[in-house]
């Protein structure tokens, strides 16, 4: 074994520096902690939309990863490719076998691209734009400003994704955007779901779905994108084993999501692929000395970064104890934010936990669409994330 730590960080993400951080910032922190990532660059993603939307440069999503390491911790620049969690170490692409003496695992999700047949091969052309990639992001902004009317579809996969919201948000922005360059009328918006309905969590699908009826959305609901054929613009869709094609001129995809394949593969995932986590301890429910929180878990929530924002001191908290040999009593409960972005300068602000459960912070009814909701989006979160969260302050 080349390196042993007291607690390794596999995923260098929201998830990894929240928990790296809120960890050295501990009264006694571990004796020693490390973080492998492969990457030099870090992303944050809910800005992706705004970008597509024309609202930000994608430059302003990124920083230098080295920038948010915190102090004390070793940073191993490298892969992990398998999990030997009996023998507590993991193998590294590079760097051989690292130990530990806990192990904390979010590492993100992986997009599967490549699940949909000719996406690949027409992304960012052909009037085909996802939000999803950051080589792509600014493409769908380019398309929307060159609209001229016709077939404008929103797709939403049948697995999880990350932020559950994010594919109708650059729809509202860009069926707003339709309006304000005068082709709405010539204008056909479709939303294309694998889901049964506009949002999971009912308090807000109701006026989510008042506003698909105001604002003429064409819901199409157990519509699964299989094909994107950019030069024919065409779509093919599986609807509960149907073939349906559809015909556009411009066309978000929001592609399929799983687990890391490497995580897939490993003795820590369930049989869904995700690692195989208590749902309120995030402790493993088989290897006490692992957890996980973040997109690769299996905790049954919302993958957003205002879930890691709950997960992560619960993890900590939990992870201290077990070191310490102590009961674990951090417990989370479900917590998700979804800034619903409903247009420009409108966003209703969508706070739930466990079953649906509306767990609101503002003493007012968040379901209607406000702009103080939405300078909240645009300014005050990404502010706390770079300053705060990604500190292990909020």
């Amino acid at each position: 074994m080349s390196k042993k730590f007291q607690v390794v960080i596999v995923g260098g993400g929201t998830a990894g520096i929240t928990v790296a951080a809120r960890l050295m910032n501990e009264e006694n922190p571990p004796s020693s902690v490390a973080i492998i990532e492969p990457s030099d660059k870090h992303w944050y993603q809910p800005l992706w939309t705004l970008v597509g939307g024309g609202v930000f440069p994608k430059e302003d999503s990124m920083r230098d990863e080295g920038d948010f390491i915190p102090d004390g911790v070793e940073w191993i620049k490298d892969e992990v490719t398998t999990f030997a969690p009996d023998d507590n170490k993991v193998e590294t692409a590079k760097n051989g076998e690292i130990g530990y003496d806990a192990l904390i695992v979010c590492p993100g999700i992986q997009i599967d691209w490549g699940k949909i047949e000719g996406l690949k091969e027409t992304l960012g052309k052909n009037g085909v734009a996802s939000n999803y990639s950051y080589d792509h992001v600014d493409q769908t902004w380019a398309f929307l400003e060159d609209f001229g009317g016709g077939n404008a579809i929103f797709t939403y996969p049948d697995t999880p994704i990350k932020c559950a919201g994010a594919p109708q948000k650059i729809m509202w922005l860009a069926e707003h955007h339709f309006n304000r360059i005068g082709v709405r009328s010539e204008t056909d918006v479709y939303f294309a779901s694998a889901g049964g309905g506009i949002f999971g969590v009912a308090h807000y699908g109701e006026p989510l779905g008042r506003l698909v009826k105001q604002r003429d959305i064409k819901t199409r609901f157990k519509h699964t994108l299989k094909k994107v054929d950019g030069k024919k613009k065409k779509a093919t869709f599986d609807k509960e084993g149907e073939e349906v094609v559809m015909d556009f001129d411009f066309i978000h995809v929001t592609p399929p999501m799983s687990a890391p394949d490497f995580i897939k593969k490993s003795p820590i995932a369930a049989e869904s692929g995700w690692v195989d986590v208590d749902k309120h301890t995030t402790q493993h429910n088989k290897y006490k000395n692992v957890f996980s929180l973040g997109d690769a878990s299996s905790l049954p929530c919302s993958k957003t970064g205002a879930a890691i924002r709950k997960q992560a001191p619960v993890t900590v908290e939990n992870v201290q104890a077990f070191l310490k040999k102590r009961p674990l009593k951090g417990s989370y409960d479900g917590y998700a934010s979804c800034p619903l972005v409903t247009g420009y300068g409108r966003l209703i602000l969508a706070e739930f936990g466990y079953g649906g459960v509306p767990m609101e912070s503002f003493p007012f009814d968040q379901r209607q669409e406000r702009y103080s909701m939405w300078l909240l989006k645009t300014q005050g979160l990404p502010n706390m994330y770079w300053h705060g969260m990604l500190r292990g302050r909020a």
